[in-house]
């Protein structure tokens, strides 16, 4: 059967957009669908313009730290509109840049919405389109529980968009998206409180990677509530937000923000008119190759809910382009020692097994760690404190893995998971000269054990 397309990809982020070009540039003829914004949630409502309020963030401590170094400014004046207004402008930018790459690669850009009516068609502004391969990359979507008062509260979808800075805020949540987005808020001046449900957040990092992170954020003034979960929101005449929390306190505030996880975005796709199937979570459920239940449908990204991370989909849309246009350059994703970082004030970034993790797989570890405060700091009142850990494996001499918290520790661990990767040994790192001064110096020099 003759086909309109080779593949049609649902969604032009990350994923989808990679997996479009590098298919075309492979000679198949492409097409891609997208409803709302090239580029998805990375670009858009993610991790690029969050990035760029965690850098404006960062702005007030530099200008405290800036006194010890002979600098003398005025009162420092913090203009939350001029900051989104550049952001932006900065995202239209990228969307441009987004829309170029699909055009200049021959793709056809559809702008709208795709649905699927059988496992070879979509449909999108009332035009049908046949194609061989359809690929399913619609990402994910923030969710708010379904609690009284719930209307009144903001997910990070329109957080990026709030006309004014809130002078009290309250952010929900224990993952990575709450922890930064309550550095913003808090580094941009207003009253910042993080609830959590559990003990602790970032559920899954490494315990001191936990634990240190807290202290520092209580350090700066950021109100951490742990074990404390909201009941229902009200909204008071003077526009203010009354929330009452499960063990009865009541709460004044200006803003709740949820960031309390994100379902994948499978809204009217038409799966039903297919034999794709979801697993017990919700997300499609694919095989190794990226293929659903249904031989035509592929997925990738945060719609299939492995590793939710922007370098991982981008990883993904090439395997899915290699095997079916190339196969002879097609290799599987390895979803070992994959690096992250998690943009907090200060920052954590981490590759590798966490000791807990190192531990529970039955490995016999040694740990070597280093606390201690950045030569930066030294002629400032900057109490902050910068924790470096390695996980080594006691009998092979291999590191497991690798945390930092601390200034730059994404930039830092990002050089070092090209080691972790190709398995480096302890030994090498000890080997390995320092640069210095810098902060980094202390993952090649830490040589006593604190455990095994």
């Amino acid at each position: 059967m003759a086909y309109d397309f080779d593949l049609y990809v649902i969604g032009a982020g990350s994923g989808g957009v990679r997996s479009a070009r590098f298919a075309a540039g492979f000679g198949a003829k492409v097409a891609v669908a997208e409803s709302r914004y090239l580029g998805g949630t990375c670009v858009n409502v993610g991790c690029v313009p969050k990035k760029l309020l965690v850098y404006g963030a960062h702005f007030a401590e530099d200008f405290e730290q800036s006194a010890g170094f002979g600098w003398s400014l005025g009162e420092a004046d913090f203009d939350w509109a001029r900051l989104i207004a550049n952001k932006d402008r900065e995202i239209n930018r990228l969307n441009g840049i987004y829309r170029n790459l699909l055009v200049n690669s021959g793709v056809t850009l559809h702008e709208g919405h795709a649905r699927l009516i059988d496992p070879h068609q979509v449909e999108v502004n009332g035009q049908r389109y046949s194609a061989k391969h359809i690929l399913i990359a619609t990402g994910g979507w923030p969710q708010i529980p379904d609690i009284p008062g719930r209307e009144h509260a903001i997910s990070s979808n329109e957080a990026f968009f709030l006309k004014e800075l809130p002078k009290r805020i309250l952010v929900v949540g224990g993952g990575y998206i709450a922890v930064e987005f309550a550095g913003i808020f808090h580094g941009l001046g207003a009253d910042t409180k993080l609830l959590y449900r559990g003990e602790l957040f970032l559920r899954g990092f490494d315990g001191a990677v936990r634990k240190h992170l807290q202290e520092e954020l209580t350090k700066r003034g950021l109100d951490l509530q742990f074990n404390a979960d909201i009941e229902r929101i009200e909204k008071q005449a003077d526009g203010s937000l009354k929330v009452t929390l499960k063990d009865g306190r009541e709460l004044a505030t200006d803003c709740v923000f949820y960031a309390t996880g994100r379902r994948p975005m499978l809204d009217n796709l038409g799966l039903e008119n297919t034999g794709v199937k979801l697993d017990k979570r919700g997300f499609i459920e694919v095989d190794e190759q990226y293929q659903s239940a249904e031989p035509s449908i592929l997925a990738i990204g945060d719609v299939i809910g492995r590793v939710q991370l922007t370098p991982v989909a981008l990883a993904e849309g090439m395997a899915v382009a290699r095997r079916l246009f190339k196969p002879e350059q097609y290799r599987p994703v390895d979803y070992n020692m994959i690096p992250t970082a998690v943009f907090s004030l200060p920052n954590i970034g981490t590759v590798g097994l966490t000791e807990e993790q190192a531990r529970e797989a039955g490995h016999k570890v040694q740990i070597f760690e280093s606390r201690f405060r950045p030569m930066k700091l030294t002629l400032t009142e900057c109490q902050e404190r910068t924790l470096m850990k390695l996980v080594v494996d006691a009998d092979t001499d291999k590191v497991l893995g690798c945390h930092m918290v601390g200034p730059d520790a994404g930039e830092i661990v990002q050089g070092l998971a090209i080691a972790l990767k190709a398995g480096a040994t302890k030994r090498d790192f000890d080997e390995t000269i320092g640069v210095h001064p810098t902060a980094a110096e202390e993952f090649v020099t830490m040589r006593t054990p604190v455990a095994g």
